[in-house]
Order: structure tokens, then sequence, then C-alpha cells
């Protein structure tokens, strides 16, 4: 950050050039191949030629040495212009930090530049069928069997398994003194005997799917597991902050898509003489999106900016504050702009009203609103706990 108000000119620049590469795609493109069975292959793998896939990654390692914030940038942009691509937000956020920040030097050389450039996009699983938003209650479990891990488990609503060559797997390992399970991170690929997935039906509408993944008995090498086992909640939560910070981005680009569709529609029907958008009730409403939008994408930054440099905790709040605020003003945007277009608000010509999904998803994932509640209520307020 430039200063506390504004993004420093590469950020900006950054901006422009990823929508200006994801504007030759646009919103005909994703749903087209989305409607198609088709993927956005063509997309990614440019979004990583030119070097913005892993721009939070480390140089040594293929990435653009930049922050959360970078990549955040590149995640909203791409929404901005109809491209929401859900896997910015898990293969180089999540995956990316977890393995730059815990793995070992072999682990980064191995799996980081293909993370970086397109070519090794990696999933990443933690929710199950039966712990959903406690992710105390996983049940998939790693135990050692000579050199060798064992993973046993269930994991749903993953996304993009399909397109991966590696997931990175939440399980837990028991402590042979305690009998309690700490959560562990293991890197499994998407081939592995005894690693199965099925794809659950979305009424969304998106090239990425979602997944149930069956893990029985898959034997993995002592060099899967990322970081320490012993590290336990540490690690976890350490892909969580660029989880929710990279999920406000992406609502915060689909509210502005959403909201660009709006004002240019209103600005051209023409009813009673004069084009809708001079009428209060119309400009109006679309006015207090542009605000909710702006604030969101604020607070998204506070968050960046505190993470980049370190404050965890801080950043915890703020990315927290800000995946709600920005969920919320993506549902409104997306909701006054299928309004504005009357009943071409409803139709698949007009593109708007795919986008009510889409944006309602922000309110339950990757956390729900519910539980950001919570967590404001707790740590920011000092309530009691109430679960």
């Amino acid at each position: 950050m430039s200063n506390a108000f504004s993004e420093s000119e590469e950020r900006q620049t950054l901006r422009r050039e990823v929508a200006r590469l994801a504007s030759k795609y646009g919103r005909e493109y994703f749903t087209k191949q989305a409607r198609s069975g088709g993927k956005t292959t063509d997309l990614w793998l440019e979004i990583g030629k030119n070097g913005y896939l892993g721009i939070n990654i480390p140089e040594e390692y293929g990435g653009g040495g930049g922050g959360i914030g970078d990549v955040a940038a590149v995640c909203e942009e791409l929404a901005a212009q109809g491209c929401p691509l859900l896997m910015m937000v898990v293969s180089p956020a999540i995956c990316g930090t977890v393995i730059s920040r815990f793995g070992t030097e072999e682990q980064k050389q191995k799996w980081l530049p293909g993370i970086c450039d397109g070519t090794a996009t990696m999933a990443f699983a933690i929710t199950e069928p039966d712990a959903g938003t406690n992710s105390h209650n996983i049940s998939t479990t790693g135990r050692r069997d000579g050199d060798e891990w064992v993973l046993n488990g269930r994991k749903i609503y993953i996304s993009g398994v399909d397109e991966a060559s590696h997931v990175l797997v939440v399980a837990r390992t028991e402590d042979a003194r305690t009998g309690k399970l700490k959560p562990c991170l293991f890197v499994v690929p998407t081939d592995a005997e005894g690693f199965e997935y099925t794809p659950i039906p979305m009424e969304i509408v998106s090239p990425e799917q979602q997944f149930q993944v069956f893990i029985d008995d898959v034997r993995l090498p002592a060099d899967a597991l990322v970081g320490d086992e012993d590290a336990g909640l540490v690690q976890l939560f350490a892909g969580l902050n660029p989880e929710r910070i990279m999920a406000a981005s992406f609502s915060t680009g689909l509210a502005r898509y959403a909201l660009d569709k709006a004002v240019a529609y209103v600005k051209e029907r023409e009813v009673f003489g004069a084009p809708i958008g001079t009428h209060q009730g119309i400009a109006h409403p679309l006015a207090q999106s542009k605000i909710e939008v702006e604030l969101a994408r604020l607070m998204t930054q506070k968050a960046a900016a505190l993470y980049d440099a370190g404050d965890d905790m801080g950043a915890g709040e703020a990315a927290n504050m800000a995946k709600y605020a920005a969920a919320e003003a993506a549902c409104d945007a997306a909701d006054r702009a299928v309004q504005s277009h009357g009943g071409n608000g409803i139709t698949q010509e007009y593109g708007v009203a795919g986008l009510l999904v889409a944006s309602r998803a922000g309110r339950i994932a990757p956390v729900s609103r519910e539980m950001i509640l919570n967590f404001v209520g707790m740590h920011s307020l000092g309530l009691p706990k109430s679960y």
C-alpha cells in the first residue's frame, strides 16, 4: 500500500493488465465453457504464462515474489471481467501459501513451480460430510506405516479435483501418548490408488465443479506431509486467512461485474421517453451497491496488508469482516442487476441471472456468514462463545 487509502502504482498496473487479459475471454467464454462441460484451461494457462497466477509465491520457485494482496487483485479483476476462477482461491492462495510457509526446500521445488505456471494445479480438501464448518471434528486420518503414511477418510464440496494434479488434504494423526488427534496436511496425487472422487451436481454456472472425495488406504511417502505433524492448527489456519481474503476479492469482482452490467443497461434502456437510469428508484440502489462494493474492497485491502505484514491476528479479524462485507455486497449487486434488467434479467441472453447463485455461494463458503458473526462477536466484541 502506498498510503492508507490507495494501492501502489504497481498494484494498479497489475489490475489493469489482468483486466486487459481477461477481457479477451469475458463472460461469454466463461458461460460457454460452463454450459458445454468445458474448462477454462486456456485462460488459466495464459494467466500463469504472464506471471499472474503465482504472483504471491517467492521468485526462486517461479513466482512473482508479491503478497496475498497481489494475487487477490488478480482474482478480483478476473471476476470483474466475468471470469471468476474459484481455483485462484485454492491453488496459489491456500496451497501455495501453506507450502511456501511450511514446506521443506524439496517440497517447494517440487510443487510451487507448477502452481505458478498453472501446469500443476493443486486442490484443497478440508470440508467433510459430518464436520462441516467445525474443522475440529475432522475424521480423515493419517497413520504411519513404516516409512509411509496411510490416509483414510471422506471429503465433500472439494473444488476442481478433476483439474488438479494433487490435493492438499487436511487430515489428523493420532498421538500415541494422549490418544488425541492433531490436524496435519498431506499432498495427495489425484491419481493415487484408493483416491476416488465423484462430481456433485450444482446449480451454479461454473466450469469448476464440486466433488465428493473418497480416501481409502491411500499410501503416501514420508515427504507427502507438509510441515510438522505436531504444529497442529497453526499450519492449517495459515491458509485460511488467505482463503477469506481471496473469497472477498472473488465476491467484489462478481459485484463489480454485476454492477457494470446494470449500469450499462439502465443508461440505454428507455421507458416513458427517458433512460431508466434517470429514475431514482433505479439509480439509488445501484449507487448503494457502488458504496457497498468500495467499502468491502477497502476492508479486503486492509486484510491483505495486515497479512502481508505478518499480523496474523489482525488479519484474521479483517479477513473475516472483508469476506462478510464482500459477500453481502455481491448478493445485493446481483439482485439489483437482475431487477434493473426487468424481464431481461432472467434470460440467458443478458447473463445476469446466473450471478444470483454465484454471489449467494459467498454467504456460505468457504465459511458461513453466521460463523463470521460468531467470530466477530467473540473475538472483536468479547462476547461469550456461542458454540
